[in-house]
């Protein structure tokens, strides 16, 4: 991996993730996307992997006990401060290199956060999901899809009031196809886009079970 990944990531500025954090209760369809998630997952998970966790908003929402991920200052100041009492173990981590060793979990979630890799680094962050899920565990990955088509892409932009210039440079956009393929490849069961929004998707699947 090279240092130019993590040069074009601007999630280690405050100012930077604090924006994002102001926008997300205005975005159209995410807390649909959300419940979405919630609805894939067993009602009591025995052990939760929160991949780039930002604030904790979806770990909340799943109710660990598990561990949240995540490499920026401000997010994970914001999850330790919502995790406190809980049995939730905040981790900083940079998803670009390859996943310490946290265990095992019977789920695995991610929210808006894997699009920032590289393309080959987020199959191969998804091969290192499948090796740390349990047998019949599941991995959620709400994420920022590519479009089909520019102009498809400019309306999304509009639709979510982003103007031009105004693209996290971060972003990493890759079409759902291409994903849905890779987890396929690497052995996960039932794969399927379960919900699609725009450029929002839940992209999911099983590990077999024994």
């Amino acid at each position: 991996m090279t240092n130019q990944a993590f040069e074009t990531n601007e999630w280690v500025d405050a100012e930077h993730a604090q924006g994002f954090l102001d926008r997300r209760a205005q975005m159209p369809q995410l807390e649909a996307g959300y419940g979405h998630v919630l609805d894939l997952l067993p009602m009591s998970p025995r052990r939760v992997l929160d991949l780039g966790c930002g604030d904790g908003k979806v770990m909340g929402l799943i109710g660990g006990p598990g561990v949240a991920v995540d490499f920026s200052p401000h997010m994970l100041e914001q999850a330790r401060a919502r995790f406190r009492a809980d049995d939730v173990e905040v981790v900083e981590h940079n998803l670009n290199a390859p996943l310490p060793d946290l265990g095992t979990f019977d789920v695995v979630v991610s929210a808006f956060a894997i699009h920032h890799c590289p393309h080959e680094r987020k199959r191969a962050l998804y091969e290192e999901v499948f090796d740390r899920l349990e047998p019949g565990g599941i991995f959620a990955n709400l994420e920022h899809v590519a479009s089909p088509a520019p102009d498809l892409h400019e309306q999304f932009l509009r639709l979510i009031g982003t103007g031009p210039g105004e693209e996290d440079p971060s972003n990493k956009l890759l079409d759902v196809e291409t994903q849905l393929g890779w987890l396929r490849e690497i052995g996960f069961q039932d794969v399927d886009c379960f919900w699609k929004w725009r450029e929002l998707a839940l992209l999911a699947g099983h590990k077999p079970g024994l």
